[in-house]
């Protein structure tokens, strides 16, 4: 458990301190946030605000991650170290995107192609490696089977897997890019997911069937071939998101960026599918899932009827277009989120209780 304390602690001293040096290289070459014309006015005033800042967080969890295990000299799993990269890799194609934006002075980045297809080669490779990498027991990263709480029906098999990590590994990052517009509103629900994942990884490590013959009830154990690991992984992404919500609240002194948010969503993603609670990430991660539809339901609405649902979409400015300050909004968007997380673990919990 000490590997727990130290990623954490760790990868909130590394955000919290790399941050503001990050904030000050940007800020000297002018890499500065573009507005959208169409949003809420308040947001013009962000305009020149330093993005691309999820490469403070993202740097932090890594050195944080290799830290922990030189200093308590534990080997590094397959299944964190996949999870690292499926969030190192995403942050590479939104670093891309955000760079782009920066030269070119504009609103949009990497084509919508482009983007799409690093995004691809990123995600398939990670589902295709978790494939592999079985350990004694035969037991790979990932399972061919779909998840709640745990793996439940038959395989799906690789191929079908392969597009389901996909599925997950979009939307979970294109959901976080959505959240992404009011000033530590995706920080702040994205710690909260974390926090819920540590919890997770450790009581899967109490109840795995490792130590099946030293539990009650062997049929309620968790078959998770490194749930202890997938734990301290994400202590230090919280960790790290609690450091860089300290620059990041309103009003933000940096932004993260595509950087950040596609990261931060293939993190969600990866530690989703390793640890077996892939459709109960829809539950943990709500706030996510609720503003991705808002702009589902806005773009369809317009499209069939040529009418808005929304003043404006995604949902977070529809509110501040009711009037809502933007500190209400994050807020309140908070409590949601933390709702979330409660209903999500408590099903988790109930769900390793009924199996008992």
């Amino acid at each position: 458990m000490k590997q727990i304390l130290f990623s954490g602690a760790l990868g909130l001293i590394f955000s919290l301190i790399g941050t503001p040096l990050l904030i000050r290289l940007l800020a000297s070459r002018g890499y500065g946030q573009f507005i959208r014309d169409d949003g809420p006015q308040a947001h013009h005033s962000k305009r020149g605000t330093p993005t691309m800042g999820g490469i403070a967080f993202i740097l932090a969890t890594l050195v944080a991650y290799a830290l922990t295990k030189l200093i308590t000299g534990s080997q590094p799993s397959f299944s964190g170290l996949l999870v690292l990269f499926l969030m190192a890799g995403m942050g590479l194609v939104g670093f891309l995107d955000d760079y782009i934006k920066i030269v070119k002075q504009r609103s949009l980045g990497l084509r919508a192609k482009a983007k799409m297809l690093g995004q691809l080669i990123v995600g398939v490779t990670f589902a295709i490696l978790a494939l592999n990498f079985k350990d004694s027991r035969g037991l790979a990263p990932a399972s061919t089977k779909l998840s709640f709480a745990e793996d439940f029906g038959v395989s799906i098999g690789p191929v079908l897997f392969v597009i389901w990590a996909l599925f997950m590994i979009l939307a979970m990052s294109n959901g976080v890019n959505l959240t992404d517009g009011l000033d530590g509103l995706a920080t702040g629900a994205s710690v909260m997911v974390f926090g819920a994942y540590v919890f997770i990884g450790v009581w899967q490590y109490q109840e795995s069937c490792v130590n099946a013959a030293d539990l009650t009830n062997p049929a309620a154990c968790f078959d998770v071939r490194d749930p202890l690991d997938l734990a301290v992984v994400a202590a230090a992404l919280m960790g790290a998101c609690f450091g860089f919500l300290w620059w990041n609240t309103s009003p933000a002194k940096i932004f993260m960026g595509d950087t950040g948010s596609l990261a931060l969503g293939g993190a969600l993603a990866g530690l989703a599918v390793v640890s077996r609670t892939e459709l109960l990430l829809a539950i943990l991660g709500g706030l996510f899932v609720l503003i991705t539809m808002s702009v589902v339901i806005q773009v369809g609405s317009f499209r069939m009827t040529g009418k808005r649902v929304f003043r404006m979409a995604p949902l977070q400015h529809h509110f501040e277009l009711k009037g809502w300050s933007e500190v209400l909004v994050v807020v309140r968007f908070w409590i949601v989120q933390g709702m979330c997380v409660i209903v999500g673990l408590g099903i988790f919990y109930a769900g390793w209780a009924a199996g008992k």
